[in-house]
């Protein structure tokens, strides 16, 4: 079976962000570090070459893969920011006051913050944690 790419490392978060972002996306960098190092507790470290991770859980899927992935994360995606969630279907009345964003299966993404109602986003990441932790231990 193939490893997992995305693994911690030792590489510098203020490099990422100075290679990649602009100058309203470094600043709600800095938002986003704050909100999910007080959330999880723990110290944001990169996670491949390009998400921002904070904290880790080990997962085993029904196939079998298994390995080790941030609890919450974000990174730059072009002209926008990621906000990786674990969302369930009781989550779809938050999304609908978040503010401007779109959204996939795990991928939150969104211009800027100020595009967002900061509480909202705090409960799904809060709600994300929760979910994961409850589905892996």
């Amino acid at each position: 079976m193939a490893e997992n790419k995305t693994k911690a490392t030792d590489a510098s978060i203020d490099a990422y962000i100075a290679s990649r972002a602009n100058a309203q996306q470094a600043a709600d960098c800095l938002v986003l570090m704050t909100l999910l190092e007080k959330l999880t507790q723990h110290a944001p470290k990169m996670w491949g070459p390009s998400i921002v991770g904070f904290d880790s859980y080990r997962y085993t899927y029904d196939s079998g893969r298994s390995g080790e992935a941030p609890l919450a994360g974000f990174a730059i995606r072009g002209r926008e920011l990621v906000v990786y969630l674990s969302c369930e279907d009781n989550d779809e009345p938050l999304f609908a006051k978040l503010g401007k964003h779109k959204m996939s299966k795990s991928c939150l993404y969104f211009k800027q913050l100020a595009d967002l109602d900061l509480s909202v986003l705090e409960q799904l990441i809060v709600n994300s944690i929760q979910s994961v932790k409850r589905r892996y231990g």
